[in-house]
């Protein structure tokens, strides 16, 4: 490592709850980029992750294993987990030098999904800040579950699980609403799709809530958390279905620009490219429209018929 310069480095480190879809997404969008040309590594660093279904080039398996901290050391999979990630915070130079010989390879970090790791504790975080240092550019992209919108409570607590994300993983950042195709399999939604996706005027969901004999009872609450979510005006969504390629290249776009992958020579892209991604705005009204005509069944009702159950 010594004496020559090393080339900058673009990957996406993949986070989110469990059962959200990481390691599907990251075996769908490393076939998308192998298919675009490019060269990818997926290295996975979560412990527990076994059977995995793409081709693993770093395993933190290789390193600690977590049943292994469990039987040990007695603990539970959460602790065990935490424990396997801090004794990869203090190993870190096994991590780099496994990176080292893939540099030229786009990187995809599969991480744990403990929600923990990525609200308040330390060593997730201090791991991605040191790959910043090794010239890895990272995006975060944080995976939840769709068919949470169908559910004004549950949405409202998504929000502020991403936010707390947001502020605490400190990267650039791309919230994805995954598994769009069974977004309605366990209710509808209330309002149109950009409604979640774009964020907008929550004071309407605390109306949806209302009309529940139990969250009534928390109304001050729920308004204090949707300020809290206002105030910072940080949190949107991108609708992901990890099987529609068209979704993937949406996805990909925002996570290029965020890391500054599209910025750079690597595919030759042209000034009048870079210029549209540097200073044209982002209008993704006609994609979700889209989206929603695809994924979502249309109502029977007529707009002013539902206004008026609202």
């Amino acid at each position: 490592m010594a004496g020559a310069a090393q080339t900058t480095a673009f990957g996406q480190a993949v986070i989110g709850p469990p059962g959200s879809g990481k390691t599907t997404y990251c075996l769908g969008m490393s076939e998308f980029l192998r298919a675009l040309g490019r060269r990818v590594a997926v290295v996975n660093l979560d412990p527990a992750n076994e059977g995995l279904p793409y081709e693993c080039a770093v395993d933190v398996g290789e390193l600690v294993g977590l049943s292994d901290v469990m039987d040990e050391l007695q603990l539970g999979p959460n602790g065990g987990l935490l424990y396997c990630m801090e004794y990869l915070e203090a190993n870190l130079d096994w991590l780099r030098a496994k990176l080292d010989p893939l540099r030229g390879h786009y990187f995809l970090f599969d991480c744990p999904g403990q929600v923990e790791l990525c609200t308040h504790h330390g060593a997730l975080r201090s791991i991605f800040s040191q790959m910043t240092q090794w010239d890895l550019r990272l995006t975060a992209v944080h995976l939840v579950d769709s068919h949470y919108c169908t559910d004004p409570a549950k949405f409202i607590s998504v929000l502020c699980t991403s936010l707390a994300t947001m502020l605490h993983v400190e990267l650039p950042h791309v919230n994805l609403l995954s598994k769009m195709d069974l977004i309605e399999h366990y209710g509808k939604l209330a309002f149109n799709l950009d409604y979640y996706t774009e964020v907008l005027d929550l004071s309407y969901l605390l109306d949806h809530l209302a009309s529940d004999p139990f969250f009534r009872h928390y109304r001050q609450l729920n308004e204090k958390l949707v300020q809290l979510i206002e105030d910072y005006s940080l949190v949107s969504f991108i609708p992901l279905n990890i099987q529609d390629k068209e979704s993937i290249q949406r996805v990909l776009q925002a996570v290029d620009k965020a890391n500054g992958y599209c910025f750079g020579v690597q595919e030759q892209r042209s000034l009048e490219a870079m210029m549209s991604a540097a200073v044209g705005a982002d209008f993704h009204f006609s994609s979700t429209l889209g989206l929603q005509e695809k994924y979502l069944a249309p109502s029977d009702q007529p707009v002013e018929q539902e206004a008026m159950q609202l």
